[in-house]
């Protein structure tokens, strides 16, 4: 049985995103999305939902042991708040399942929206009712952490495939498929720059 995380709102009626269908086409074109890599990510997905948690330890060790990015976490206190970081974390390993499963589509292109504004001022703090001092988690956070988000991942993924095309394939989708959400979750910083 799967809990649905403290927060996730995917299968409620959210928004619709200002980034029409044919803005999302013209991202993935650039990103130089294809059917196959479409294939590979979902092939990802299977390999990666049984390991969900144990890529969020890696990933949250990396944002623990770094001053800065942990600091979005921090509460009036000025020290890390552990329900916090504990709700966000359950909402992070359903991104990962999600990005490797849902279909790009307008649900998908909303809950972006959502993803986004929950970072940026507009919605920071208000999901988890937090009191925290930051107003928003920097973008140049968020762009720069596609880094690690993405190395990390291969060597999970090597441990349910050997061929090394295939991990390369699934690889590379997720790499794109990471690019493509953190430049949808820009368009509230940009603005109508977007």
């Amino acid at each position: 049985m799967t809990t649905t995380p403290a927060g996730y709102t995917y299968d409620e009626q959210s928004a619709t995103s200002p980034v029409t269908r044919e803005q999302l086409s013209q991202l993935l074109t650039d990103v130089m999305w294809t059917d196959d890599d479409a294939a590979a990510l979902r092939r990802a997905g299977e390999i990666l939902r049984p390991q969900v948690s144990d890529l969020l330890d890696v990933w949250y060790d990396f944002i623990g042991s770094t001053p800065h990015l942990v600091a979005v976490f921090h509460g009036t206190d000025g020290e890390p708040d552990a329900e916090y970081l504990d709700r966000v974390r359950g909402r992070f390993e359903q991104w990962v399942v999600d990005l490797c499963t849902r279909e790009f589509d307008g649900q998908w292109l909303a809950y972006q929206e959502e993803i986004a504004l929950r970072h940026h001022p507009t919605k920071k703090n208000q999901t988890d009712g937090v009191d925290s001092p930051w107003s928003h988690v920097p973008m140049s956070h968020m762009m720069a952490l596609a880094v690690p988000v993405t190395l990390t991942v291969r060597d999970f993924l090597a441990k349910g495939e050997s061929d090394p095309s295939q991990l390369d394939a699934m690889h590379q989708a997720w790499f794109k498929a990471v690019t493509v959400t953190l430049v949808l979750w820009s368009r509230p910083y940009a603005g109508d720059l977007w």
